[in-house]
């Protein structure tokens, strides 16, 4: 399951959807963040985090409310929740529902129930900060794919958790805004300007430790949604945005999707 450790830093990939999980643990706690996502999966990360974690406090950080990233937040019931404040208003139950639904799919049995986390610290602007000791949590709202997701930056160790964006296997997801999409996009340089980050860890994908790659992965986000949006203008055929993308099968319908919600969006405009 471990696709990149150090140190200080363990990141988790589920077997489904290249999920990624991140176990951060510094001198003052253990931070966790979107454990997930099959039974077993979420077995072993919090396996691990009783394993590390001696008397630090646990912080469970949820980058946004989509249910494949909630799903194993029951497994840290001792956990400090911390969300964006859209988050808590999300409609929870169905949500829940989501996940349930997928179980039921595929047979599977959770000993940890699916619970939607309260949460007990919430993001409200960019740049809040919450120091724990000599660890600062710094967050900045990410909207675009849901409207309640976070960025943060774990410091001194300079992690940046993007939850799903800046991926290199998917193209943006659109679920929420497309002029929120490109706005957390752009705050790319903000945060490089602001804060040393020496690893990038992407919701669904490959962590990267290049400035370059991240810098690329913000570049091909904005040019598929400006792409694409001249294209459905234009009538003009835009398949070929996705090209570069792996796993096409899935991935042409979650393209199909964006259409849609861009025509949407361009005929209220």
């Amino acid at each position: 399951m471990i696709q990149y450790k150090d140190e200080q830093l363990t990141v988790f990939e589920s077997q489904l959807y290249k999920t990624t999980s991140t176990v951060i643990q510094t001198e003052d706690c253990v931070i966790v963040v979107d454990p997930c996502l099959l039974p077993f999966e979420i077995d072993a990360i919090r396996e691990y985090v009783m394993n590390i974690k001696g008397s630090r406090p646990i912080y469970l950080v949820m980058t946004h409310s989509d249910w494949d990233h909630i799903v194993g937040a029951g497994a840290f019931p001792e956990a400090t929740v911390i969300a964006s404040e859209a988050f808590k208003t999300k409609n929870q139950k169905d949500i829940v529902e989501q996940a349930k639904a997928f179980d039921d799919q595929y047979y599977i049995d959770r000993k940890i129930p699916v619970i939607y986390p309260n949460v007990d610290i919430a993001v409200t602007e960019d740049s809040q900060q919450v120091k724990i000791g000599n660890t600062t949590l710094t967050f900045y709202l990410a909207k675009g794919h849901t409207d309640d997701g976070i960025y943060t930056i774990v410091e001194p160790k300079g992690v940046w958790i993007a939850g799903d964006h800046l991926s290199d296997i998917e193209f943006p997801f659109i679920y929420s805004s497309s002029k929120d999409y490109i706005d957390t996009l752009e705050k790319t340089d903000v945060i490089l300007n602001n804060h040393q980050i020496n690893v990038l860890i992407p919701g669904h994908g490959h962590v990267t430790c290049s400035k370059k790659e991240i810098l690329k992965r913000k570049n091909d986000g904005l040019q598929y949604i400006e792409n694409l949006k001249k294209a459905i203008q234009s009538n003009a055929d835009h398949e070929h945005l996705i090209a570069p993308y792996p796993y096409k099968r899935s991935l042409i319908e979650c393209h199909a999707e964006n259409v849609q919600f861009l025509i949407k969006e361009m005929e209220e405009d």
